[in-house]
């Protein structure tokens, strides 16, 4: 369902509700007033802050827009409370469980993979509406009938690049990662999803304290494949692309990268314009009533949208939805039903909730880097084409 367009006249009432509040979730009852509060858990600080406030930030716009620039809906004010986890999946659980004691009936986050998967068990425990992103595992789809995902999961990444592969059997795909939980998981999942139909996927990890990476470009090279995957990490990202084009990797074979965030740009050097990037998002590229509407409010702010704007926004027009439904009285059930399901334009275009585990279904594009040095999209791909597999919810 679409919203309303943005109403940028009142879009002050958004930034005054879009604070942390010192007052208890149930203060506002003696003067009559309705209100649900909302807690958002992600990282402000720690290795993952600049996702976190990305997501912040789509957030604030995604509820201006939603609630056409009122912060509230049917009359129930939408009250945003805010907690650093800083990334540590103990401090997020204990966010949680704070929150959820003060009678926050849902909260949204985070951009750790490892502290979303801490927090989902809790919700469903306290019968709390929880709403992930964009943290990216896919053991959040169906863990629980509690939990949402706003954002993409790997699946939808991998899903991408078999998509960019083609068909073609007997081809050849080596994974080049770093030997970490990272790395190895990356491995798993192209193994999963493109070692099949005959494909052949191999993985090359190097060690994480490497700095000399010849001897790893040279293997991969040495592997003959038609693509490489690229799952990296840390300093050593800009040696690495230029060490694959010194090497003769980029112009050998198909080399897929997921795209990062702005600030990533250079780390690929002049190796740029021969990666095919596989994008969740590419900044500016859409031109939904939401991405415009984001763009809007973000000009006013002065910010710069960027890869996980779209999950923050996507996850106030969640939230927004399943207010509508539960009432001030935040009826969880109620919320759940509201939301299985739910199909919404969403600012990289149609999202739909899949009823039966979860997932967020929606595009993803292919894009290559210009002479500007910015991301262009060469492809996208529809939500049903980068499905992932549907799952049974725990």
């Amino acid at each position: 369902m679409r919203r309303s367009v943005f109403l940028p006249a009142t879009a002050a009432a958004i930034a005054v509700a879009f604070t942390a509040s010192c007052s208890s979730p149930g203060s506002n009852a003696a003067s009559g007033s309705k209100e649900v509060q909302v807690a958002l858990v992600t990282s402000t600080s720690g290795p993952l802050a600049s996702y976190g406030e990305q997501y912040l930030q789509g957030f604030e716009a995604g509820l201006d827009h939603a609630t056409e620039g009122t912060g509230a809906v049917d009359g129930i004010k939408i009250t945003v409370l805010k907690d650093d986890d800083a990334g540590d999946p103990a401090k997020g659980v204990s966010l949680a469980k704070k929150r959820i004691g003060q009678g926050v009936p849902i909260i949204a986050g985070t951009a750790a993979s490892g502290v979303a998967t801490q927090i989902a068990p809790v919700a469903a425990q306290n019968k709390t509406l929880y709403i992930s992103g964009p943290a990216a595992t896919d053991a959040l789809t169906g863990v629980n009938r509690h939990t949402f995902r706003s954002g993409r999961q790997t699946y939808q990444d991998v899903t991408t690049a078999k998509n960019i592969l083609g068909d073609s059997p007997g081809k050849k795909v080596v994974v080049l990662a770093q030997d970490s939980a990272f790395g190895q998981a990356n491995a798993e999942a192209v193994k999963a999803v493109l070692g099949t139909d005959g494909t052949t996927v191999t993985s090359v990890l190097a060690p994480p304290s490497a700095t000399d990476l010849t001897p790893v470009a040279s293997k991969v090279k040495a592997a003959q494949p038609d693509m490489v995957f690229v799952a990296w990490a840390g300093d050593t990202a800009q040696s690495m692309w230029s060490t694959l084009d010194q090497q003769g990797v980029l112009d050998a074979a198909t080399v897929v990268t997921g795209l990062d965030i702005r600030a990533s740009y250079p780390v690929f050097g002049k190796a740029r314009e021969k990666v095919t990037l596989l994008a969740h998002y590419v900044p500016e590229a859409t031109s939904t009533p939401e991405a415009e509407a984001m763009r809007a409010y973000f000009a006013k702010k002065k910010w710069d949208e960027d890869l996980f704007s779209p999950d923050g926004f996507n996850a106030a027009q969640m939230v927004v939805e399943a207010v509508k439904a539960g009432g001030a009285d935040g009826d969880t059930d109620a919320m759940i039903k509201a939301l299985e399901g739910f199909t919404f334009s969403g600012v990289k275009g149609e999202n739909t909730v899949r009823a039966g585990d979860h997932a967020l279904l929606q595009p993803t594009f292919q894009a290559k880097f210009t002479s500007a040095d910015h991301p262009e999209v060469s492809k996208t791909f529809p939500a049903e084409q980068v499905a992932p597999a549907e799952k049974k919810i725990g």
